[in-house]
Parts: structure tokens; sequence; C-alpha cells
């Protein structure tokens, strides 16, 4: 598979401009989203970062009313009024912008006028918007992994002090069933039932025992999507569309295929149950993006996460009370959800030195994976597709 072109130095850039810096390589580098707008509101310019922020190229936005994309009640507007009176930087810390255009993000925000503006209160203000900080996403990050680690605790505690005694329990039940009368091997049987239920109960925690970080290799994560939704519509997702918008340059995911495919499984499976009957729609997505390094589990190493995996759904959305909690044991919006489901994708998230996050709202919640990159020599495991 092809790797993204090599980008282009910025010495290589001030050759090309006579020993100068091109400013617009230089903004264009930043991962800030940058963007300026006159006194009537309109774009004049974008970087970058703000035309993958705005989706849509710098021709599609030049010249278009902010907002269009930024409701209109946004503090940002609030901000630009502020900056261009005050002839000073003003700026706002987690500010909400929700909208159809980019969905809902959390950004801090910051207003400068350009230039020397003297009396003149109507030039152009530029903005500078980050989305949620490096600490929030190694906080999350954290957060994930805890939760994975205390039901790995969790399902080594139950198999040492419940399924054992349990044991006991039924072999005692079994005993006692050809000494009793007729009437009272009724309760025998209902105690070994019970036993066996409890043993059941506690043979589904299998998947979180602590076992060492997975065999990883190069796996074409494109295969994976695609035995899932085969499966997901022969069955629990007969009744939603299924829309794939895959990047076909995507490098292989470096991961463990069965591992990648139970996570993806699972969130498949909760999109599908949360798809209204009619009109269900589930959009698979990949993506190359620029990612945060994290220390892989049982190395040394750090690694980038540039591969983006999404699965969105047009469901009502995640409870408000239930998304702070959503990766614990336990946890689910279902009437008869075990709350497992989200736990078990947390810790093989995890376990693959990946970052999960999501995003939702009535009629939009998209799960976001972010995985490691194999080396482009190694072999690729697709499996069986």
């Amino acid at each position: 598979m092809a790797t993204p072109a090599p980008a282009i130095s910025l010495d290589e850039k001030a050759a090309k401009n006579g020993g100068r810096l091109d400013s617009d390589a230089v903004l264009n580098a930043l991962p800030a989203v940058i963007l300026v707008v006159d006194s009537q509101r309109r774009i004049r310019y974008v970087n970058a970062a703000a035309e993958q922020f705005l989706r849509g190229s710098s021709g599609h936005l030049m010249g278009r009313d902010l907002g269009e994309f930024v409701p209109a009640d946004s503090p940002v507007f609030g901000l630009i009024d502020q900056a261009r009176a005050a002839r000073n930087t003003v700026s706002e810390y987690r500010v909400m912008l929700d909208s159809p255009r980019i969905g809902r993000q959390y950004v801090s925000v910051q207003a400068a006028p350009v230039g020397e503006q003297g009396g003149d209160q109507n030039g152009d203000v530029v903005l500078t918007m980050h989305e949620r900080s490096l600490a929030e996403a190694i906080d999350r990050q954290l957060t994930h992994k805890g939760a994975a680690r205390s039901v790995t605790a969790m399902a080594a505690m139950l198999a040492h002090e419940v399924k054992n005694p349990l044991s006991g329990i039924r072999g005692a039940a079994q005993l006692m069933e050809s000494t009793v009368s007729e009437e009272d091997r009724e309760l025998t049987r209902l105690i070994q039932e019970e036993a066996d239920r409890i043993c059941d109960m506690v043979d589904q925690m299998d998947a979180f025992y602590d076992r060492g970080p997975p065999k990883r290799e190069p796996v074409n994560i494109h295969l994976v999507l695609d035995r899932v939704r085969r499966l997901a519509q022969s069955g629990f997702g007969r009744h939603v569309q299924f829309v794939e918008r895959y990047d076909p340059s995507l490098p292989p995911v470096l991961g463990n295929r069965d591992q990648l495919m139970q996570v993806i499984l699972n969130l498949v499976k909760n999109a599908a149950e949360a798809a209204p009957e009619k009109g269900g729609e589930i959009l698979l997505q990949t993506a190359y993006r620029h990612g945060i390094r994290f220390a892989v589990p049982g190395s040394e190493s750090r690694v980038h996460l540039p591969l983006m995996i999404s699965v969105q759904d047009n469901g009502p959305g995640i409870p408000e009370d239930i998304r702070p909690h959503l990766f614990d044991p336990f946890v689910s919006s279902k009437p008869d959800g075990k709350g497992l489901g989200m736990a078990l994708v947390a810790k093989i998230v995890d376990e693959h030195g990946g970052v999960i996050e999501f995003e939702s709202r009535p009629r939009r919640t998209v799960f976001k994976l972010m995985l490691p990159m194999a080396e482009e020599e190694s072999p690729v495991d697709g499996g069986e597709a």
C-alpha cells in the first residue's frame, strides 16, 4: 500500500522562494485552525487545518460567510467584535461549536485584529482555534486504560474467588440429589442450574483475562471492515444501509486481526442497534491523520497513530449521563445490556497502543479509532475476506 508523500521541507520551500520562507507553508504546517474574516464575517484566508476543520477546500471557503459554518449565536462572533473594538487579542477557553457541517466540538479560540487598526474598527480579524488539547486526549486515554485494568482485575477475581467455590456447591448438590426425596430433588437441581448459570457469566469474562500484549502484524483494515459489514448485513444489520468512505492508499494497521475485528464488530453492532428501523444508516470511514504518540504496552517505544477508522450511526445518540462512563464495565444504555462490550473495546484498543474517542448528538454518533501504522516492508495479513 502506498504511504503519504513526504512533505517538502521548509528549506526546500525557501529555496524555491528566493531564500525567503513561504508564509503559507509555515501556516499550513501548524496543527491549529487559522482563518481570517473581514468586517462582513466573510472568510478571507484559511490554512490547511482550517480546511479540514470546516470540511472544505480553500477555493470553496474563500468569500463565504463564517455563519454558514459556525452557529450564529456562537461566542466566536462576540470574540471577533471584541478584538476589533479593543484592537487587541482576546481569547476564550473551551468554546462549544455545534453545527451540521462540523459537528459538535470544543475548542479554545483566540481572536486578534490584523495590522494597525487605528480608529477603524471594521478591519480583518484572525481567528486561531485549538481543538481539544493533547492533555485532554492523554487524560481520556488514561481513563480508558483504567477501565480496562479494572475489568481485567475483576475477571481474575471472579475466576478465583467465585468459580472454584461454585464447583464445590454444584458437586454437593449432585451428591444430595441421590439421598433426598423427589420433592427436594427439584431444589438440588435448581442449585445446580443456578451454579451453572453463574459459571457461564464468569466465563463471559474470559475475554478480559490479562494475557499480555497481543501478537501484532500488518493488517489490511479494509478487509476487516468488509468482513464485519457482510456479517452485519446477514444478521443484526439487515435493516441498515451501509455507506463506505475508504482511503484506498491507507497503509496497513499494526495489530491483531481477530481482536480488531472484535472491536469493529462490537462498534457496528451497537450502531446497528441504535440506528432507526426505517432510514437507519451506518457510515464506515478510514483516513490518514496526524495522530498522537503513545507508548505501546510491553514496549519502550512510542508509536504514531495516524490511521483513523470511524463508525457513525444516525441513531438517537448516547445519553448524557452515560457518556463519561461509557467504557466502564457494567455501564450500558440498553435495557438488557451487560455493559461489557465497550469495556472490552477499551481493553483491546489499549493493548494495541491506540486511542478510541467518540462524539454523540441526535442522529450523529461517531466512534473513532486511532491506530498505529505497520512498516511497509512487512507482509500484510488480510485474512479471509
